[in-house]
């Protein structure tokens, strides 16, 4: 086989091979394999001592052409190579923007945000106004005002959070009804709901819940219109078969004083106090008590979820576990 034959076959291989070469690695290989300083191409070169001078020019110019050849062969595969290694790029970053979004998680309300609010709309549709008051409290307000005098044990530092001699967190939203009533005139009618404070934790007990409370205050006020306003909320919150039983009990601050039971789900729940708003509280806020009758209830929206959701445990409500809160 003539020199000629030889480059030629040279040159078919190499085109074959690079245009098998399928990324820039690959085609980097295959340049130092023909053009490198120990190429294929630089080996034929170094042949030009070898032969006859008057063989030389005619080698050296084929072996040229061979090399220009190569050289166009590699540059047109590096454009092929280059576009379609952009065109994958461009396809892993493309989106199409009329296909639907990746779902998340959206979070929700907590339960007792939820029934919270729905007590509240229950009772702003029965003629109620929400108000709300601070945590942290006046001795006079959560205690005195409300007829519970110095030797209440309900006053002692074991029940409750003191933060100094006249200042503790609230241990019901009382003192809310006894603001209003300084700062409004009868007729009202108010519920107040919010975070009160007792020094309790068990299964039915937190240190921290939620209460609820309400009162209502005009002339002519009796037990009649405690039992209805408090069978209408059994109803609207728990159904319309749940009904309400009063049992004689005593409050400071209301005489006379009920516990209230309501039968829902086949079973009595004890939920919440109640009673006609005691002469001696109207007396520390300025009320006339001859002129003005009021009734007052109060219950922990913890206990209404435990009764209408079945949970058996308080403590799962602020626990912020998600097995138990993404039930809800």
């Amino acid at each position: 086989m003539g020199y000629k034959e030889e480059l030629k076959s040279i040159l078919d291989e190499a085109e074959d091979e690079i245009n098998q070469a399928h990324n820039s690695k690959e085609l980097n290989d295959l340049r130092v394999k023909y053009l490198g300083k120990s190429g294929i191409v630089t080996t034929l070169m170094k042949r030009l001592k070898e032969l006859a001078p008057e063989e030389r020019p005619n080698f050296g110019k084929v072996v040229n052409e061979l090399r220009d050849s190569i050289e166009e062969i590699l540059e047109e595969q590096k454009e092929r190579i280059t576009e379609a290694e952009k065109a994958n790029v461009y396809q892993k970053l493309w989106v199409d923007p009329t296909i639907p979004g990746a779902r998340r998680s959206v979070g929700h309300l907590h339960i007792l945000t939820k029934v919270q609010r729905e007590l509240e709309d229950i009772f702003i549709s029965m003629g109620f106004s929400v108000v709300e008051g601070p945590e942290i409290e006046e001795s006079w307000f959560n205690f005195d005002a409300l007829n519970t005098p110095e030797w209440h044990p309900a006053r002692d530092s074991h029940d409750s959070f003191y933060i100094d001699e006249n200042l503790l967190l609230r241990t019901h939203t009382s003192p809310v009804q006894v603001r209003t009533m300084l700062s409004r005139k009868p007729p009202l009618a108010i519920v107040s709901p919010g975070r009160v404070y007792r020094r309790d934790y068990d299964a039915t007990h937190l240190p921290m819940f939620t209460q609820m409370e309400g009162l209502y205050v005009d002339r002519d006020v009796t037990v009649k219109h405690l039992k209805y306003f408090l069978e209408e909320f059994a109803k609207r919150a728990l159904g319309e078969s749940a009904r309400i039983r009063l049992r004689p009990s005593f409050f400071p601050f209301t005489e006379p004083s009920f516990e209230v039971d309501i039968y829902f789900n086949g079973r009595w729940f004890e939920v919440l106090g109640c009673g006609m708003v005691h002469p001696n509280v109207f007396k520390n806020v300025g009320y006339d008590p001859e002129e003005w009758r009021g009734l007052a209830f109060g219950f922990g929206v913890e206990r209404i979820t435990m009764v209408k959701y079945g949970v058996k445990d308080i403590r799962d409500l602020v626990r912020n576990d998600l097995r138990f809160l993404e039930n809800w």
